[in-house]
């Protein structure tokens, strides 16, 4: 397993880094992968934006567990103690909730978070084992989009593995279909995966709402985004002036997601030294050319059933807020 200082997982994620920037942006039209968010700059800022008045998604998550937390946690068990994965931990903020309900059933859980940020993960387990006597945290770094999944299960243990935040649709249905079979292979029948998923514009939702959740008044999304190319520059040695990209985000309804865009606003030159991944990079932008840095995809109740099903698990209930706005799925290993 992973440590936080484990020297070979870091010079892996650097390298899964460099194969990302030569792969997305020498392809037409440029891309990046969301997973490229997360160094620790911007871990910080995704949790500023989940505190933005507009971002209702981890506030509605969050309210979910509040008021489910109990219900889900002896659905998941089925009579036996549970240790807890989870994917794209960060700081695990939320994950309390329902460690804190488990904990109310048997006296010792084992808590596993997978991230790619070292320092989220070292939070999250001095926060956690500081709150919850009983709990043990053994942090995972790993990219576990581009790296295999290793789970360490407890002797006589039921594993619940939590992907929460709809994170899941960051991903295209082709990649999130991966995941989740990735997941599923170290899974046994009767383990347990919660998966949180935002929903699609509703009668209670409109699109007006969910662009501003990608789009906020103060701009920390416009940071976020940007702090992908001071990322690639701090760790390839690139030249990005992110100051010369904007933040674009729209809702493409026929694919049922939100795209979030870097836009070039100067034709411009980026150069980034060759590495052990490739050979150096001189990258040429037109004014007003994209990079797309993220999608997240919104479900209804039939994609997502239709998710898990492909993936290996059936789903058992979904508990949603009182306006319909996210869905969390409480679903089975089969």
């Amino acid at each position: 397993m992973s440590t936080l200082t484990a020297v070979p997982v870091v010079n892996e994620i650097a390298h899964a880094v460099a194969c990302e920037v030569r792969d997305g942006l020498t392809a037409n039209p440029k891309t990046l992968s969301p997973w490229l968010f997360y160094d620790e700059a911007g871990s910080n800022l995704f949790e500023e934006i989940t505190r933005l008045p507009e971002y209702y998604l981890t506030r509605t998550e969050r309210q979910i567990f509040t008021d489910h937390a109990d219900e889900i946690v002896e659905q998941a068990r089925q009579g036996k103690c549970l240790a807890i994965v989870e994917l794209g931990a960060g700081t695990a903020t939320k994950t309390g909730i329902l460690l804190r309900a488990t904990l109310r059933g048997q006296s010792r859980v084992v808590y596993q978070p997978v991230d790619v940020s070292p320092s989220a993960l070292e939070e999250a387990r001095e926060s956690l084992e500081a709150s919850f006597p009983g709990l043990t945290v053994r942090p995972n770094v790993a990219n576990y989009v581009t790296e295999p999944l290793v789970i360490d299960r407890p002797p006589s243990s039921r594993l619940l593995a939590l992907y929460i935040g709809s994170s899941i649709g960051n991903f295209t249905p082709a990649e999130a279909r991966g995941i989740l079979r990735n997941l599923r292979e170290q899974l046994i029948p009767g383990d347990a995966l919660l998966l949180g998923t935002d929903l699609a514009p509703g009668e209670h939702k409109d699109e007006a709402a969910l662009l501003d959740a990608y789009d906020d008044a103060a701009g920390v999304t416009a940071a976020f985004n940007r702090n992908i190319l001071a990322r690639i520059n701090a760790d390839l040695g690139a030249d990005f002036d992110a100051e010369t990209f904007r933040h674009r985000a729209v809702w493409n309804a026929e694919a049922s997601r939100i795209e979030m865009h870097l836009e070039s606003t100067t034709r411009q030159t980026v150069d980034i030294p060759a590495n052990a991944a490739c050979p150096a990079l001189s990258l040429e932008f037109e004014e007003g050319e994209t990079i797309h840095t993220e999608n997240s995809y919104k479900f209804t109740e039939a994609s997502i059933g239709e998710l898990l099903g492909d993936c290996g698990f059936t789903s058992e209930k979904s508990f949603r807020d009182a306006k319909d706005l996210f869905a969390v799925t409480l679903a089975r290993a089969i």
